[in-house]
């Protein structure tokens, strides 16, 4: 759907975002930067959700390892932050929108 060479996105035939492609060391992200990482290295789950808000308060409350705090994402111009699970895997949570390419 966004057909570029850094990033790509598949979409079912409803347009829902099915998978996002990045290059290797594109746009920053904490785990594509070092191929030497090992629990969850490459692999981001983003999740869009309308109680952000609710979410961020209880991650205070398990431990996981905030990696970027609530702010605003420069491509998408949307509110989000990211984590660690306790199993290394990195996850952003974004306010809810409807992607459009």
């Amino acid at each position: 759907m966004h057909g570029g060479k850094e990033f790509d996105i598949l979409v079912s035939k409803y347009d829902e975002v099915l998978i996002c492609l990045h290059k290797w060391g594109a746009h920053e992200h904490p785990t594509m930067k070092d191929s030497g990482i090992t629990a969850g290295n490459g692999l981001i789950l983003y999740f869009r959700t309308e109680n952000m808000g609710n979410i961020r308060q209880n991650v205070e409350k398990i431990s996981c390892s905030i990696e970027e705090d609530i702010h605003n994402n420069p491509n998408s111009t949307k509110k989000e932050f990211s984590l660690r699970d306790p199993d290394g895997y990195y996850l952003t949570i974004t306010e809810f929108h409807k992607y459009k390419g």
